[in-house]
């Protein structure tokens, strides 16, 4: 199980990497927009980061779909779209009020937001199950033309249909729950802030903290807490409490545990880490989009999520029993920091930076410990990295393969797959970061003296039909040529 976590969070880098540049157009635009109402430019840079941010659920489909299959086709991305589709559209207000023969109006607002990244990521995992199930499949000569990768996406279709029927029935119950659970913990003063916090981060991957966000944002349980923040109503030190504990986590916390995640990174990844950690990291501060960040160790070390998650529920705890207050309009990121400093209902939101400070204190440091305390898989530490002490590498050189041009990349692809065995030995090609992924037929049939030949840095023999094949930061180019030969001899 915790191997097909990193698989899938590793399928998620595809969409993640994205996202930071959607989030920091995002809060540029909106800065702008705040001084200057209607600023064409502002306008162009916001719209275009919301079409991506907007957008994540169909971006985790396909990117899940294409990451979790075992050729990560094209097909299973098509398919994990073609998932989404039905399950989105069968469950949205409009369809659910036909089933149910009710009015728009009645629908339970569960089925107010199944575009959502949690839908996604489960009709990406759909799609490339029925990919790597169906992808070979031949059917008689009257449908032959539905055989192999055509079958996929029909077969993607049904799967969801059947799962959309199951969250028919279970979506409003859980939805309903959850939004009968914050209600109780609204009682409960700083410690409720707190139990709020730490389950609006632990439902993030589900989408469905939006349930909760309802009970305290909006005006589900009489709260109302962001309207009645900016129109200045309320309490002082109490209007404003399930927002304020956001910012020492957005603008602090997490981009010091992005600092910690490239400083515990292999020193061969940390380049790649560096690249990641920053974007998301800044998106974080600057704008509160914590998505980035979060999806890079959601599902690569899962007991680390759970940690930020009851840290960020500790920082609201914090915040609330002081009361110390802010609020956003968007997200606790700067820009709404920033401007909430000047609503007359704030209570000393000055001390939220001094309790970021903190915070980001014990976010680098706990990280920090708990990665190399415990080999989490955080990235830039995944397995497929070469690992120095591992016993079944044999190495043959250090390093990365040579750089290579275009076509000697092709000749050092056509020499590797003929030490594989070549089509009659090898079955599937994949890659990761740095090694090339082949299920053969024997492993007797390797010739691993040949595929050292071509100055691979290692070959690392992982079962009785599989082998990874050290490459490099050049891998895919490699992987991508061999899958051309695999191709045209099939």
């Amino acid at each position: 199980m915790m191997k097909y976590l990193q698989n899938l969070g590793r399928s998620l880098m595809l969409p993640v990497a994205v996202l930071p540049a959607a989030a920091i157009l995002i809060g540029i635009g909106n800065w702008i927009l705040n001084f200057d109402e209607g600023n064409i430019i502002a306008t162009f840079l916001t719209n275009g980061g919301t079409a991506i941010i907007g957008s994540l659920g169909i971006l985790f489909a396909v990117g899940v779909a294409i990451g979790m299959s075992k050729e990560q086709d094209g097909a299973a991305g098509l398919s994990g779209l073609v998932a989404f589709l039905v399950i989105t559209n069968l469950l949205n207000v409009s369809s659910v009020a036909g089933l149910q023969g009710i009015e728009e109006g009645a629908v339970n607002a569960a089925f107010e937001n199944t575009e959502n990244v949690f839908i996604g990521i489960l009709s990406g995992i759909v799609a490339s199950i029925m990919y790597n199930r169906f992808s070979q499949v031949r059917l008689p000569d009257a449908l032959a033309f539905f055989s192999g990768k055509r079958l996929v996406p029909i077969m993607s279709a049904a799967a969801m249909m059947v799962v959309s029927a199951i969250l028919f029935f279970v979506w409003p119950v859980v939805y309903s729950g959850l939004v009968t659970f914050g209600t109780w913990i609204s009682d409960l003063g700083a410690a409720g802030a707190g139990l709020y916090g730490f389950f609006n981060r632990l439902l993030i991957p589900t989408g469905l903290h939006h349930a909760l966000n309802s009970v305290f944002w909006f005006d589900v349980a009489g709260i109302n807490d962001i309207a009645k923040f900016w129109a200045s109503e309320g309490v002082q030190g109490i209007t404003g409490r399930y927002q304020a504990g956001f910012f020492p986590i957005m603008m602090f916390g997490l981009p010091a545990a992005a600092l910690a995640m490239y400083h515990t990174a292999k020193s061969k990844r940390k380049k790649q880490a560096a690249s990641l950690m920053m974007a998301a990291g800044f998106a974080s501060f600057l704008t509160g989009v914590t998505e980035p960040l979060e999806f890079s160790f959601m599902f690569l070390a899962p007991a680390l999520y759970v940690v930020h998650a009851a840290l960020t529920g500790l920082s609201l705890a914090i915040a609330a029993m002081f009361e110390w207050t802010a609020g956003f309009s968007f997200s606790a990121g700067l820009v709404d920091y920033t401007l909430s400093l000047g609503v007359p209902i704030a209570n000393q939101p000055l001390m939220l930076i001094l309790q970021g400070l903190v915070f980001a204190v014990i976010y680098y440091f706990l990280f920090r410990f708990l990665i190399v305390k415990f080999d989490l898989k955080t990235p830039g530490r995944e397995d497929d990295d070469v690992q120095e002490d591992e016993a079944r590498t044999e190495t043959a050189g250090s390093g990365d393969a040579p750089a290579a041009e275009e076509g000697e990349t092709a000749v050092m692809a056509e020499k590797i797959y003929e030490g594989l065995g070549g089509d009659e030995n090898v079955l599937t090609v994949d890659n990761c970061v740095s090694r090339l992924r082949i299920e053969v037929n024997d492993m007797d049939k390797v010739d691993q003296d040949k595929i050292k030949a071509t100055g691979v840095p290692g070959i690392n023999v992982v079962g009785k039909h599989n082998i990874q094949v050290v490459v490099g930061t050049q891998v895919q180019f490699v992987a991508d040529e061999i899958r051309k030969i695999h191709k045209k001899d099939e």
